[in-house]
């Protein structure tokens, strides 16, 4: 049985900081990986994307140079360090298998969802 299961969300004020991790259980971690974030009222938006080998990330433009995905292969592991947060960084936040397509960060056709770690952040 597939799982994904993410930690590390919470509230902070704009500005600040949140590490969000994602561990993965019963599949091949041998994919690229990423976070996606879902605000209410609005649709599934990609945040990051990196490869296995972790040489390739993928951002959205919107979080360009605040986040900072990593893995660790040997945990089945993701993290998104995120900082400088802003209002509009609100989400509920996923991890799943991931590709990126002409820039657009997309979830793969097998993606697994967990029940995500919600951030919000206040102005």
């Amino acid at each position: 049985q597939v799982q994904m299961v993410e930690s590390g969300g919470g509230s902070v004020q704009a500005g600040g900081s949140l590490r969000l991790s994602c561990t993965a259980s019963g599949l091949t971690f041998d994919t690229a990986m990423g976070w996606f974030r879902q605000a209410p009222g609005k649709e599934r938006e990609g945040v990051s994307c990196i490869t296995w080998s972790g040489d390739t990330p993928y951002y959205a433009d919107s979080v360009l140079g605040r986040f900072t995905i990593s893995r660790d292969n040997a945990k089945n592991t993701v993290y998104l360090q995120m900082n400088s947060l802003k209002p509009e960084d609100t989400a509920m936040y996923y991890c799943a298998a991931c590709g990126s397509v002409a820039g657009v960060i997309l979830p793969s056709s097998v993606a697994h969802w967990g029940q995500g770690s919600q951030v919000t952040v206040s102005s």
